[in-house]
């Protein structure tokens, strides 16, 4: 019932001036322990870890996974003071949950509890690491390394990883090993980032995952709409179908009825190129924030819609948040929740943390930093 926080931003949306676009100032260099039921807060620096993984700890938007008690973090973009320089580290970190928990808490070092390994596979930033059965893909992100700059002027490097990145990791709590790694490429398909992707469970009751619409198309700063199937060995485009709302990483909740055979997956908020208005579906170019609920359901036919939901966000929040469930939710294995086991009427599955909380649509280009700010519910 415990939550550990770590790395990601202390300010709104990335300033647009390179000097200024994710200083070193607005990290978060701070492991966070939360009590949701009892209202409680413990941190504690990471000062007490060596200086390189004090510089990926506090990165934005690393992929990671829990299997069991150990939280895998991947990448992510940052400042390191290595190099004084804004980079994608190449490194995978292993973290003991429970114990690292405890040592928070206790203000103990942290140190006894991470492990970590340097491997340029896994400089990536704005992916998503999942599970299926025993094998982990690293599905989409990018690498970036230098100063943001929205002009495109050479003060960065950015590459697509284009890919999936199949491999099995092997951790007897000493050492982790890489095996068995593969890549799929597919330079359309998986040309994403910060984005959205999550666990499925398919029409045959085995496990999946889904690689829903994101940013941003390599002909146009605006986000692809088509949405991918991961299986065990192979993937595919879902035909025919595409998805406008809720195309930037936002709080996702993933729900399976096995009676119905439906697999819903709820998307909060955000950022996307489009949304209702009245009756209409309003395209904007610019990519803003929204206050859109919706959902992407695959029913027992294997076809896929996309529905608004009645409600709305309570502003333009969502961007960047992560939907944290309950603990004791009924569950398959890889964290969809069984949702034909819920009890009829309402039920409190989960709590939406963090993210970017935004004073209107589109911010960007008119100001300085001071229209939008990390949500702190």
């Amino acid at each position: 019932g415990l939550w550990l926080i770590i790395g990601g931003r202390i300010d709104g949306l990335h300033r647009r001036q390179p000097f200024a676009s994710f200083s070193a100032e607005q990290r978060n260099t701070t492991i966070t322990v939360i009590d949701p039921n009892a209202g409680k807060v413990w941190r504690a620096p990471l000062t007490s870890l060596p200086v390189p993984l004090q510089d990926q700890l506090s990165s934005t938007n690393m992929e990671f996974h829990q299997s069991g008690n150990t939280l895998y973090l991947m990448g992510g973009y940052g400042h390191s003071a290595t190099i004084d320089a804004k980079l994608t580290y190449a490194m995978l970190t292993a973290v003991d949950v429970p114990e690292m928990i405890h040592a928070v808490q206790k203000g103990a070092s942290l140190a006894p509890h991470v492990r970590s390994i340097t491997d340029t596979r896994f400089a990536v930033t704005g992916g998503h690491l999942g599970k299926i059965n025993d094998t982990w893909y690293l599905l989409g992100g990018q690498k970036f390394d230098g100063n943001y700059n929205p002009m495109n002027h050479p003060t960065f490097v950015q590459e697509y990883t284009n890919a999936i990145r199949k491999f099995n990791l092997h951790d007897d709590g000493q050492q982790l090993v890489i095996s068995d790694y593969t890549v799929w490429s597919d330079t359309t398909l998986f040309h994403r980032r910060d984005y959205n992707a999550g666990p499925q469970i398919l029409p045959d009751g085995s496990m999946g995952l889904m690689s829903f619409a994101g940013p941003f198309q390599i002909g146009a700063d605006i986000p692809y709409l088509d949405v991918t199937s991961v299986e065990k060995n192979e993937y595919h485009q879902v035909q025919g179908f595409a998805q406008y709302y809720n195309q930037y990483h936002c709080a996702h909740l993933p729900l399976y009825d096995a009676n119905k055979k439906e697999m819903h997956t709820v998307f909060f908020g955000g950022i996307a190129q489009y949304y209702p208005e009245k009756d209409l579906l309003v395209s904007d170019s610019d990519v803003p924030f929204v206050k859109t609920i919706s959902r992407v359901t695959r029913n027992a036919k294997g076809q896929y819609g996309e529905y608004q939901l009645a409600n709305e966000m309570p502003g333009y929040l969502g961007a960047s948040a992560e939907f944290i469930p309950l603990p004791d939710l009924p569950q398959y294995e890889n964290g969809v929740i069984r949702l034909d086991a819920l009890p009829n009427g309402r039920s409190l599955t989960g709590y939406i943390y963090g993210g970017i909380a935004s004073t209107d649509k589109n911010i960007f280009w008119t100001t300085e930093g001071e229209a939008s700010t990390a949500q702190n519910v």
